[in-house]
């Protein structure tokens, strides 16, 4: 039950939020897939120079839930987070990180996604998995 009018153009219009304060800009958006770069800068490094976990996990957690709305009936449900965790394998220190989200289990109630964030030379920074409570919109 992919919706295929959400594009990655569509969804960077939407970004009065942290996704647009650190920079996240959704790239590919298709059946099993969904991929946003969020660059390492100012915004998103801890005072070591170094990329912060805690913009990794923003990531992550951006993309299983963008991923899990592009599976729902907008118009009665919401995604919402229920667990994440990160595991930070290497950092970064400049230029562009980006997240790719694959859905592992999409139910009727939860969805399970696994994140992987790379960097541009495709060394693995981060390995996520997030679970998605689907609730029903009052």
């Amino acid at each position: 039950m992919f919706n295929p009018h959400l594009t990655a153009e569509k969804l960077n219009d939407n970004h009065n939020n942290m996704v647009g304060h650190i920079g996240i800009k959704f790239t590919e958006v298709s059946d099993g897939c969904l991929k946003a770069t969020m660059p390492v800068d100012h915004r998103t490094k801890q005072p070591m120079g170094l990329l912060h976990g805690g913009a990794s996990a923003v990531l992550a957690e951006t993309l299983g839930s963008v991923g899990a709305l592009c599976y729902i009936d907008m118009a009665t449900q919401a995604p919402v987070g229920l667990e994440i965790n990160c595991n930070h394998i290497k950092s970064a220190r400049e230029g562009f990180v980006t997240g790719t989200a694959t859905p592992i289990h999409l139910g009727k109630r939860t969805h399970v996604w696994e994140i992987k964030i790379h960097d541009e030379d495709e060394n693995l920074i981060c390995i996520s998995r997030m679970t998605v409570a689907i609730i029903d919109k009052k």
